[in-house]
């Protein structure tokens, strides 16, 4: 078989041409499907979504349906188009595309476009993951809270337009590359899991251990919880830089990076917004917490280490209000009591589930950067495989 670099040499000999995606293709939003909407059986549907959580690349089989008298007011995917999520909370998920191939045209939801065009789906799909398209499509993202792009910006976004045989070629490696990835980081993250289950046995275990020299105390007695302060979404950063340097936590973790502090870690935080709330976090040295973000500080006589395990321990999502947002009220969880050791046994505990959570999270060691290094490894590929030299008129 004729090795990639000479295929294109032999198609291309003067570079490949360029054109916009407007020029290729044309984009037109989904409308009026709703989650409320979405059936087990019936036409097939694409909410925006599901594309964040269920879709790879491409797709032949939907996750979710509409009943046929929803589907007539709905606009559609054909055999072929894209289905791209517009909206996001986060600068790199808006525009997160997968290729429709199945038989049948699929319902699309608002906040979604579909991009009809004449090229190979996955070849599209999988530029639309390139940094290429990354880079273009930042100046046109827009909103504080919701970050969106529209359909007449990105129709400015060029994309390489190789022969067909060649989009195809393209596709085939990747299509390998990104199964063998999936199957190496299924086997890595199985036994991620693993040492995550084995660590989660040891914290009950260790936390729960009756001791006759343990007092029990509140929540708000050992901990001082306060909820950090707004920010404009506008102001956090994706991505680390000179301006952009500190941690800024949010109800869900690690939302960015942002120009100036308002805390000083070692601290352990609560999210208390959003599906999330009760999750945990760790933050080192200088950090931004939001509204959205309990900051617990650890009052005398409470090991900052052992209180983190506490928390994550007592799985405080389950305080959390039943509403549309759950919400995870300060005033419940300060009045929930806690078995508190003394110091030194705090410290013998935190040390002991300290070195398991190393071993299962760090992402410094171990698993995790073994299966971060193989993505970047496939982004790398991925990248040169759509990487070519733009032919001169």
């Amino acid at each position: 078989m004729t090795s990639f670099a000479d295929l294109v040499s032999q198609l291309c000999p003067a570079g490949v041409e360029f054109k916009t995606l407007g020029d290729v293709g044309k984009f037109t939003r989904g409308n009026g499907l709703q989650k409320k909407d979405l059936v087990d059986s019936g036409v097939g549907a694409i909410h925006y979504g599901q594309i964040f959580t269920h879709y790879g690349t491409s797709a032949t089989v939907t996750k979710s349906c509409v009943a046929p008298d929803v589907a007539k007011k709905l606009r559609k995917a054909k055999p072929g188009d894209l289905v791209i999520a517009t909206t996001s909370e986060n600068d790199a998920d808006v525009c997160k595309a997968v290729a429709w191939l199945g038989s049948d045209e699929v319902a699309v939801s608002g906040d979604a476009y579909v991009y009809s065009h004449k090229l190979d789906p996955r070849f599209v799909s999988y530029f639309f993951q390139s940094s290429d398209f990354q880079r273009q499509k930042a100046p046109h993202v827009t909103g504080t809270k919701v970050r969106r792009v529209n359909g007449t910006d990105l129709a400015t976004v060029k994309i390489p337009v190789p022969p067909t045989a060649v989009q195809e070629r393209v596709v085939a490696i990747l299509d390998k590359m990104e199964r063998l990835k999936s199957e190496l980081e299924f086997e890595l993250e199985f036994e991620l899991e693993w040492r995550s289950r084995q660590l989660a046995f040891y914290r009950a275990h260790l936390l729960s251990a009756p001791l006759h020299s343990a007092k029990s105390m509140k929540l708000g007695d050992a901990f001082s919880l306060k909820a950090g302060k707004f920010i404009q979404a506008s102001k956090i950063a994706s991505i680390a830089d000179d301006e952009h340097s500190v941690p800024c936590f949010g109800g869900g973790g690690l939302r960015g990076y942002v120009a100036e502090s308002n805390q000083t870690g070692p601290r352990a935080l609560v999210g208390r917004q959003g599906a999330l709330c009760g999750n945990v976090k760790w933050a080192d040295g200088d950090f931004y917490a939001t509204e959205h973000a309990v900051v617990a500080t650890p009052n005398e006589g409470v090991d900052p280490r052992w209180g983190y395990h506490m928390l994550v321990e007592m799985n405080l999502n389950q305080y959390a209000s039943k509403s549309a947002q759950p919400g995870l009220s300060v005033k419940v969880i300060s009045d929930l009591e806690i078995l508190v050791p003394p110091v030194d046994e705090q410290r013998r505990v935190a040390a002991v589930l300290d070195a398991l959570d190393e071993l299962a999270n760090d992402i410094s060691i171990g698993l995790p950067t073994e299966i971060e290094g193989r993505r970047k490894q496939y982004e790398y590929y991925r990248d040169k495989l759509l990487t070519f030299e733009e032919k001169t008129a």
